[in-house]
């Protein structure tokens, strides 16, 4: 029992490590955490605006992974975002993988 238990854990440690390096090799490089060379918004800015709308992580999750699967000015909730940005371009990520990076933002405190 004890070793199932240990086995959990690191599999569960990997999995969260998996989700971050998704997040740092795919959306860092625009949405970085600091002010400096921005080009979009920093993901502080979208974490907070995504739990002010939609406080539960199932909500969370799958709003902004659908709508980074397919951005559409209509329906975002930042829209100042998009003025001062343009909107996302579309980046053919597969929406299991935006899952996976959604999940990190809403679990993630940024600083």
């Amino acid at each position: 029992m004890k070793q199932i238990l240990i086995i959990l854990t690191l599999l569960n440690a990997l999995y969260a490590d998996y989700k971050e390096l998704l997040f740092n090799g795919n959306c860092i490089t625009c949405h970085r955490t600091d002010e400096l060379n921005k080009s979009a918004p920093t993901i502080i800015e979208i974490r907070k605006r995504y739990i002010e709308v939609f406080p539960k992580k199932e909500e969370f999750v799958k709003h902004l992974s659908q709508w980074v699967y397919r951005p559409n000015e209509e329906k975002s909730i930042m829209q100042k975002a998009i003025q001062e940005y343009k909107l996302m371009p579309e980046l053919g990520y597969d929406i299991d993988t935006l899952e996976q990076i959604a999940e990190f933002i809403y679990e993630k405190e940024f600083m």
